[in-house]
C-alpha cells in the first residue's frame, strides 16, 4: 500500500465572478459609499443602523425608508491588533480591526484603523474615514480609518540675551574663583546667596558681603526623567541646597549618587570643574555630590 495519502486538488470558481443583487437598503448604502458618504437606516423605534439592514435585529420589524447620513467621524468601541498583515488585508503594515460607532449611529461597523502602534489606540479613540480616490460602491471604498488629530508638535525656540547686573556679575566672579558669594542684611541679619544688592525681606540696601563654604544640605529635590545636557545621567536629580551659613537655598544638580538614594537632609559639596576651565558661569560647578557625612535634621 502507498505510504503517502492520496491528494486531489480542486478549484471552485465562478467565471466572471459571482453576481448578486444588493437590494434597496444595502444598495443605497453602497451607492452612498461610492459618493463619499456613510448612511444608516432608521428603525421604527428610531435607532439608526450602520451598516443598514432591511430588518431591525432587535425586533425583527422592517426598517423605515428613512436614510440618515452619519459621521464622518466615529468612536472606536472595541479593537484587536494585527501585527502581521496578510496579503488580502486592507493595509500592508500593522493595523487594527475595530468596531466603530459613527456619529449619529446606534450600531457599529467593522473596519481597519491605521494607528501606527497599539499604544495609540484605545476604546474611545476618535477616528475618521480615509477614502479611496477611485470608488466603485464597496465597503473598501473606505481605505481605512485614521485617528483624529488631537495633538501637534510645534518647534519652540527662543533666542535671547541676558546682561548680568552688578550683583550677578559679582556672584559669578566668585564662582570663577571657586567660592560662593552671598550677602548679609544689616537689618534682619539674613544671609542670601546668590549675592544681591537689596534685602527681599525688608527691602534695605545690602552692603555686607559674605563668602560661604561650598557645602550644604539638600532641603528638597526632584527626580527628572527627561534628558538635560548639563545632567550626569538620566534619571537625574535637581535639588534646593542650603549652603552652610545661608538662610535661603539655591537650586543645583546633584550627581555622584543614584537618584533613588538622594534624600532630604543629605550633606553635599560642590563638584567644581578644574580651575583653568572655570568661567563667569554656573557651568563652573558640575553638580553637588554627597560628602558622606551624617544627614542633617530638618
Amino acid at each position: 500500500m502507498p505510504s503517502d495519502p492520496l491528494v486531489a486538488e480542486h478549484v471552485l470558481e465562478f467565471p466572471g465572478g459571482y453576481t448578486r443583487t444588493t437590494g434597496p437598503v444595502i444598495g443605497r448604502f453602497l451607492t452612498e459609499l461610492r459618493d463619499g458618504r456613510i448612511v444608516g437606516v432608521r428603525t421604527v423605534e428610531g435607532k439608526v443602523l450602520v451598516p443598514p439592514l432591511e430588518y431591525d435585529p432587535a425586533s425583527g420589524e422592517p426598517v423605515t425608508d428613512e436614510y440618515v447620513e452619519v459621521g464622518p467621524a466615529g468612536t472606536v468601541t472595541a479593537w484587536t491588533w494585527v501585527e502581521t498583515p496578510l496579503e488580502r488585508h486592507p493595509l500592508d503594515r500593522p493595523f487594527a480591526w475595530a468596531l466603530i460607532t459613527m456619529d449619529g449611529a446606534d450600531t457599529a461597523l467593522v473596519h481597519a484603523v491605521d494607528a501606527g502602534t497599539p499604544k495609540a489606540l484605545k476604546n474611545g479613540t476618535r477616528v475618521r474615514p480615509i477614502w479611496k480616490r477611485d470608488r466603485t460602491g464597496h465597503i473598501t471604498d473606505i481605505s481605512h480609518f485614521a485617528a483624529e488629530v488631537t495633538t501637534i508638535v510645534s518647534p519652540v525656540r527662543a533666542a535671547y540675551k541676558i546682561t548680568a547686573g552688578a550683583s550677578l556679575t559679582r556672584f559669578l566672579e566668585g564662582i570663577k574663583r571657586g567660592v560662593f558669594l552671598g550677602c548679609r542684611c544689616a537689618t534682619c541679619d539674613k544671609v542670601y546667596v546668590p549675592y544681591r544688592l537689596s534685602c527681599p525681606g525688608c527691602g534695605h540696601v545690602i552692603t555686607d558681603e559674605v563668602e560661604l563654604p561650598d557645602t550644604g544640605i539638600i532641603t528638597t529635590f526632584a527626580i527628572n526623567n527627561l534628558p538635560d545636557p548639563r545632567a550626569p545621567e538620566v534619571p537625574f536629580v535637581s535639588a534646593y541646597i542650603l549652603l552652610d551659613g545661608a538662610d535661603v537655598p539655591m537650586i543645583a544638580l546633584v550627581g555622584g549618587v543614584p537618584a533613588h538614594e538622594v534624600r532630604q537632609g543629605m550633606r553635599v559639596r560642590a563638584a567644581w570643574v578644574p580651575e583653568e576651565e572655570r568661567t563667569l558661569s554656573m557651568s563652573s560647578i558640575r553638580w553637588f555630590t554627597p560628602t558622606g557625612e551624617p544627614d542633617a535634621e530638618l
